[in-house]
């Protein structure tokens, strides 16, 4: 351990001094400088937290934080703008990642209780989170003097923000830990319907915002988000048709071929209008489910590809966390966090009562759900752009928020992995390629 510090220190410190020492005119030097120092100390941080039974995300969110813009600006705001380019490469191996782990058939037994879960814990977690809002309303500072329909509309987009989650994460961390059981299947069931409602329903509220508030409405935005969701998953099934033939019947340099798919699911995404996220995710449901490679090959490659990716992706989330907002409102935001978690809690509480549910597993359910990042920051970006007088106040707050939810999340979910005993469980198969015996039933006799 001490020299993993001491490695850690000599290249923070061989950073520092680059990035303050003379400047050397070149295009290329804070993006390879920015990209070595995070695979370098960032991957040293982890392992360091690790040791402390810690995820290792956690090590590569807090060492983007402390080396990032807001604190030692060791990396400065370009070059978190320059690693911020791989997030769409990260999200998009990520979501690949989650649908190889949904088995239809390993998981059609449970399938019911996860949709009724997922379903019932974001209607009380709503209910209870708009409840909440209406009654301190004065309190919040967003917009005091609204009253009537606009109160109701703006308490509506509050809480439709506010009570996302963050599949990104919680998937990596699946990936990362080598989790594999009935929690981890139950948290990404859960996680992922969350994902899909919140773009539904987000849609929906705009549309009754600006109504409340007297502007245009936009019938075309629906139908974007019809083809934006539905499109997405036949986009998806095509390219993961295509790679699993790759796999049965070429099946070489695999690795490369991955990463190579999921560079092009990225970039399709703003030329054909689709989420990247979404497609990424309903390829690694065809590849797993209507054509699994054979062996261990595309296990072996997700391996290889993701871990540069995940830490890339993670010291920029951490390096982008805007720590002058949540020193700004941060009294206001430890508390709208302390009501969002208390009523995750419950919510999946009542949720795993009402699917009948092992309440040992369904329990702990919640830990996982506590992270939120890239779709609700892009969320209060809308909301800001189109309602600026009050809509930035929201924005301020959500990313404040996901400040608060980058560093707690993570740590509860790997908390709650650990209690569960998936954590690396039969050498770790998180990526569901293998066939194994589930033994422990997730719902109750």
């Amino acid at each position: 351990m001490t020299r993993r510090l001491a490695a850690l220190a000599l290249t923070i410190g061989i950073a520092w001094f680059v990035v303050t020492g003379p400047q050397v005119d070149s295009v290329l030097r804070p993006t390879a400088l920015a990209l070595g120092l995070a695979l370098i100390a960032a991957s040293i941080s982890g392992e360091l937290l690790e040791r402390l039974h810690l995820p290792r995300v956690t090590g590569y969110l807090l060492f983007g934080m402390i080396c990032g813009p807001y604190l030692a600006n060791i990396i400065t705001r370009p070059m978190a703008r320059e690693l911020q380019l791989i997030n769409g490469l990260a999200v998009v191996l990520i979501a690949f990642i989650a649908g190889l782990e949904m088995n239809v058939r390993r998981l059609r037994p449970r399938l019911r209780a996860m949709i009724e879960l997922g379903g019932i814990a974001m209607l009380v977690m709503y209910i209870g989170l708009f409840t909440v809002f209406w009654l301190v309303w004065p309190w919040l500072g967003i917009a005091p003097d609204l009253t009537g329909l606009q109160r109701i509309a703006v308490v509506a987009l509050l809480t439709t923000v506010v009570a996302s989650f963050s599949p990104t994460v919680t998937i990596a961390l699946v990936a990362e830990s080598r989790a594999s059981g009935p929690l981890t299947e139950l948290t990404l069931a859960v996680v992922i319907l969350a994902d899909l409602l919140l773009i539904l329903f987000f849609t929906l509220v705009m549309q009754f915002v600006r109504t409340a508030f007297g502007g245009p409405q936009e019938i075309g935005l629906f139908v974007s988000l019809s083809w934006e969701i539905f499109g997405s998953f036949a986009f998806g099934a095509s390219i993961g048709a295509v790679f699993a033939f790759y796999l049965r019947h070429v099946g070489r340099e695999v690795p490369v071929a991955l990463l190579g798919l999921c560079a092009i699911i990225a970039g399709a995404g703003a030329r054909l209008h689709v989420e990247p996220l979404l497609v990424a995710l309903a390829a690694g449901l065809v590849v797993e489910n209507v054509a699994p490679p054979r062996g261990d090959m595309l296990k072996e490659a997700v391996e290889r590809g993701a871990l540069p990716v995940l830490v890339i992706f993670f010291v920029a989330a951490g390096a982008s966390l805007q720590l002058d907002a949540l020193a700004t409102i941060g009294g206001i935001a430890l508390a709208v966090s302390g009501v969002r978690m208390a009523f995750i809690w419950l919510s999946v509480r009542i949720g795993v009562r009402y699917a009948r549910i092992d309440p040992k597993i369904g329990g702990l359910v919640w830990m996982g759900l506590v992270s939120q990042a890239g779709v609700t920051l892009g969320l209060t970006l809308i909301v800001a752009g189109e309602f600026p007088t009050w809509g930035a106040t929201i924005q301020t707050l959500v990313v404040s928020l996901i400040a608060l939810h980058q560093l707690v999340g993570p740590v509860l979910f790997r908390a709650a992995l650990g209690r569960a005993g998936e954590i690396g469980r039969l050498g770790g198969d998180v990526l569901g390629i293998e066939e194994q015996l589930d033994t422990q039933p997730v719902r109750a006799d």
